[in-house]
């Protein structure tokens, strides 16, 4: 009969608490925040043979101090069966926040499980930005990765050797090539960037610094010098050209060569021809003539 009433006892007080009792809170609440993305995470409630799902909510300083201390419901967040929540577009302030997650089976609720502590956005972790540095002829150019509309780059750059007076660009829009200088041939330049946030007033760690050469150097010095030899030569041939033009004008103009018509060669051969018969029958008649005598 004792043990009855124990019972009874524990049946009556939970129906008295509802089963909200019966779940246990989500544990291990936790921020992730990097370029300013926050995710809020948790530990998973496991019970047999059920899907738990979980519901989150925040509080800024607003909800504290102005209205009641109340609480905001996530709308992405609400009876999800993850146990992540991407909480990057309700930080939208640089104050404190606090978070909660609950629990839920059906009709069956857990406590509230509430974040150790505040959170606020300016402890985001922030990375250097992803970049690609490309020496396009003479032109030094970077590639930088978008991150958000939050996020500006400096950028540093300098002529490796002889060292150069650094020189430093703020880049806001990246959706296209940044052109940084344009660069010496033969020469190494180097550059390396950092993201700054306004909003938080922070920046990064500079990135790695990469270096290139401008294209050129000995390869161009040795195309300038064969370019330069070949119009030496032409310069050479076209002076004797000009030179033996020059002579055969001067020889034309002082001692003329006549070049006579086929014609007339043809008309003053014969003439040479029968001349010369004439003379060979003149000498034949005065043999005989002397014969006689």
């Amino acid at each position: 009969m004792y043990l009855f009433n124990i019972y009874l006892f524990i049946y009556l007080f939970l129906g008295i608490l509802g089963e909200d009792a019966l779940l246990p809170s989500p544990q291990n609440i936790s921020i992730l925040s990097t370029n300013m993305r926050h995710f809020l995470t948790w530990s998973p409630v496991t019970i047999q043979g059920e899907t738990v799902r979980y519901s989150v909510e925040f509080q800024g300083e607003y909800e504290r101090e102005y209205a009641n201390e109340s609480w905001i419901p996530i709308c992405e967040c609400s009876l999800i069966t993850a146990t992540v929540c991407n909480i990057t577009e309700d930080i939208s302030a640089t104050v404190a926040y606090n978070l909660r997650v609950r629990a839920d089976i059906g009709a069956r609720r857990s406590q509230w499980g509430t974040l150790k502590g505040f959170f606020n956005r300016i402890t985001t972790s922030l990375t250097p930005p992803p970049m690609k540095v490309i020496a396009d002829g003479y032109h030094l150019l970077v590639e930088l990765k978008d991150m958000g509309p939050a996020f500006q780059f400096c950028v540093l750059y300098w002529k490796k050797e002889p060292y150069w007076l650094m020189q430093w660009k703020m880049v806001k829009d990246v959706s296209s090539t940044v052109h940084l200088d344009t660069m010496e041939a033969g020469h190494d330049y180097c550059v390396k960037a950092q993201t700054y946030v306004e909003t938080i007033n922070r920046s990064s760690s500079f990135s790695q610094t990469q270096c290139v050469r401008a294209q050129g150097g000995r390869s161009l010095w040795l195309v300038t010098a064969m370019m330069s030899s070949a119009g030496f030569a032409l310069a050479a041939l076209t002076l004797l050209f000009l030179a033996w033009k020059t002579s055969k004008i001067f020889q034309y103009s002082c001692c003329p060569i006549a070049v006579l018509p086929d014609t007339l060669v043809t008309s003053l051969l014969c003439f040479i021809f029968f001349r010369m018969m004439n003379i060979h029958r003149s000498m034949g008649q005065a043999k005989k003539a002397d014969t006689c005598i």
